[in-house]
């Protein structure tokens, strides 16, 4: 019976070790070579210090900065561990709300939000992605008429023209890849760390 089983032994062994040990471990070597950012975490570095990720969006409130998209990831409530709290951005929790085009929670919610965001630009219509959020509440990106939408804010509250804080996103804005995949991006971190930048010209 041992003459049996030992094949499949050795092969259980053999394949653990290739596709459980060499193979990852080869990718990440190749990973890391050709394309090292990535393989690190697409970090964002200012003033030498890690400030985020390129992939993982944060949550600006101050009105000089540009605000991503809203996360509805959430963290234990430290009050009641069977409870959660609101925790935007949490990369330990990614996923959605869950609640559907019939729930008056996020009815409301959504409602607040435009009524806020026609406060700040009553003259253009407020884009999509700036009230709701995505899937897994930690997109980085925005679109370019989200970020279009927020230059009278910024522009006013920082003091600068608007056609310069316009040309900050325009420079800002990624393409569709080759042309053909994804939809024009900004990401909010990259927008405004230049727009500190350009602030302190």
């Amino acid at each position: 019976m041992l003459r049996e089983i030992r094949p499949a032994i050795i092969v259980l062994l053999l394949l653990t070790l290739i596709t459980g040990l060499v193979y990852p471990l080869a990718m990440t070597a190749i990973a890391g070579a050709i394309f090292p950012k990535q393989a690190q975490g697409s970090l964002i570095e200012k003033d030498g210090k890690v400030v985020g990720s390129a992939l993982i969006g944060q949550q600006f409130k101050d009105d000089k900065y540009f605000h991503g998209r809203p996360s509805a990831t959430v963290a234990p409530d430290p009050a009641d561990s069977s409870k959660t709290v609101p925790a935007p951005y949490n990369a330990a929790n990614s996923g959605g709300s869950n609640l559907g085009p019939t729930s008056k929670a996020l009815n409301d919610r959504v409602k607040e939000d435009v009524e806020k965001l026609r406060s700040e630009n009553p003259a253009a219509a407020v884009p999509a992605d700036l009230v709701t959020t995505s899937a897994s509440g930690l997109d980085p990106d925005i679109s370019p008429e989200a970020a279009l939408f927020q230059v009278p804010r910024v522009a006013k509250v920082r003091n600068l023209p608007e056609e310069a804080v316009r040309q900050l996103v325009a420079t800002s804005t990624q393409t569709r890849f080759a042309g053909l995949l994804g939809e024009p991006r900004v990401n909010v971190l990259a927008l405004n760390l230049a727009l500190d930048r350009a602030a302190t010209k």
